[in-house]
C-alpha cells in the first residue's frame, strides 16, 4: 500500500504544481483554492498515508487498508474536480455544493480509517 500511495501522490504533486504554474503563468490566480487542496488532500495526505504503511503499518494489504486506500482516493477525486468545476465558473455553487459536501465526508472518512489502522497496528507491537 506504501508504494500505491506514494505514486498517487507523486501525480496529485504533478498536477498541483502544473495548475500552480499555470496560473503564474497567466497571472489568473481563481484556482489558488483548487492548487491548496490538490497539494493538500492529494500529494501531502496520500504521502503521508503512504510513510504510515512504510514506517509503522507494515505494508499492510488487510481489507481494511485497501477499503482506505479507495475511499481516500475516490473523495479526493470528487472533491478536486468539483473544486475545480466550482472555481473555474463552470459549474454554480448551488449545483456543486451537496457533492463537495459528500466528497469532503469521504476524504474525513478515509482519515477516520487509517486512525483506526494506525491504532491497531499500535496495540499489536
Amino acid at each position: 500500500m506504501d508504494r500505491k500511495f506514494i505514486l498517487t501522490a507523486f501525480g496529485y504533486g504533478i498536477l498541483g504544481l502544473m495548475l500552480g504554474i499555470h496560473m503564474a503563468a497567466t497571472h489568473n490566480h481563481g484556482q489558488y483554492v483548487t492548487h491548496a487542496h490538490i497539494m493538500l488532500i492529494g500529494f501531502l495526505l496520500s504521502f503521508l498515508y503512504g510513510l504510515c504503511h512504510k514506517l509503522w503499518l507494515d505494508n499492510s494489504t488487510s481489507k481494511l487498508a485497501i477499503v482506505q486506500f479507495y475511499v481516500h482516493q475516490i473523495g479526493s477525486v470528487v472533491v478536486l474536480s468539483g473544486l475545480f468545476l466550482l472555481y473555474g465558473k463552470f459549474v454554480p455553487l448551488e449545483t456543486v455544493d451537496p457533492i463537495l459536501a459528500i466528497a469532503s465526508i469521504t476524504v474525513f472518512i478515509g482519515l477516520i480509517l487509517m486512525t483506526i489502522e494506525f491504532v491497531r497496528c499500535s496495540r499489536r507491537s
